[in-house]
């Protein structure tokens, strides 16, 4: 292909170590420090700024696709030969529950949706631009975790994004479900130092807004990890660059398979035209033995990234053992 860009966002990535890097909001000074925790995971902190009445409705439609990131990643990891070994497929597979909350016309390769409470926009800003990107709220011990992808919470490598926030159920310029801001961010540390695309996944842990954790509004959906490769998917996401506008939610249905343009990115593909803005929303297996269709299933991976001016396949991470050992953690906080 002569022409590459990554329709959710960029493809910076996550790390074949058992390192997570963490952006704690409104933290001290940046630092190193071995964690004691399960996981065994070296955490780096670093202050992010308070997003408090950034987001003003002109600033959110002027945001930028997050794919506008992607481009140096791909360039520097395209087609540069298989990778040192990572625990990506390593594991049995493994589930954790959602919850409920407490309260379409179809083309070739996306359908349009009514909004769905616990998928929504994400906008943040890296190196003073204002971006926007997709996620979703994920079933955590702390009821507050947004699962997006990598290139959506850190430049990979670089800075840490600021002014995070989530606005699930988003529509038309409206936010049905409030803004709710990120007090941690949450990425292997190969991908805030490296950019690995392989694992091209963050999360965020956001503050209780009114009192209500986030799950407790909105729902959150389940996931899992190490799942078997090649299963259908549906997607979801706000995709906002051209032919699209990133006021409504789109879905995308198809049958995965491996990338073979850079079979070393251990990625897998399915139909779909989504555009810039939709990176990070999430992949919600369907059909398996537990599965639920639609947005009511189980997460195992997100919008990453695709190939051309007008790609027909968008790409995510496997969710494997690495991954879920950085949910883990961060759930926990």
């Amino acid at each position: 292909m002569t022409s590459k860009k990554t329709l959710a966002g960029s493809l910076l990535s996550l790390s074949t170590g058992l390192l997570l890097a963490v952006s704690a909001i409104g933290g001290a000074t940046a630092s190193s420090a071995t964690s004691q925790d399960l996981t065994q995971l070296q955490v780096a902190s670093t202050p992010v700024s308070s997003p408090q009445g950034y987001w003003t409705p002109e600033r959110m439609r002027a945001a930028l696709p997050g794919d506008v990131l992607a481009a140096k990643v791909v360039g520097r990891q395209d087609n540069t030969g298989a990778p040192s070994p990572a625990a990506v497929e390593t594991g049995a597979l493994t589930r954790f529950a959602g919850t409920a909350p407490q309260t379409t016309a179809t083309t070739a390769l996306h359908a349009n949706e009514t909004p769905v409470s616990h998928v929504g926009k994400v906008f943040f800003t890296l190196g003073g631009i204002n971006y926007v990107c997709s996620g979703n709220s994920i079933a955590a011990q702390n009821k507050s975790l947004v699962a997006t992808a990598g290139h959506c919470v850190n430049e990979g490598p670089g800075a840490f994004a600021k002014n995070w926030v989530f606005v699930p159920g988003y529509i038309n310029g409206k936010a049905p479900y409030g803004q709710w801001a990120a007090r941690s961010l949450y990425a292997p540390r190969n991908w805030t130092s490296g950019g690995d695309i392989r694992y091209d996944t963050g999360f965020a842990l956001v503050a209780r807004v009114g009192g209500k954790t986030l799950a407790d509004v909105v729902g959150a959906s389940g996931v899992e990890f190490n799942q078997s490769r090649g299963m259908t998917y549906k997607s979801y996401g706000y995709p906002a660059a051209a032919p699209f506008t990133g006021q409504t939610l789109v879905s995308c249905t198809g049958t995965a398979h491996d990338d073979t343009i850079n079979p070393q990115f251990n990625s897998q593909g399915i139909s779909c035209d989504m555009t810039g803005g939709s990176s990070g929303g999430p992949w919600f297996a369907q059909g398996d033995t537990n599965a639920v269709s639609g947005a009511d299933g189980f997460q195992n991976s997100i919008n990453s990234y695709g190939y051309g001016t007008s790609s027909t396949t968008m790409f995510g991470p496997y969710w494997g053992s690495t991954i879920m050992k950085v949910y883990n953690y961060a759930q926990n906080k």
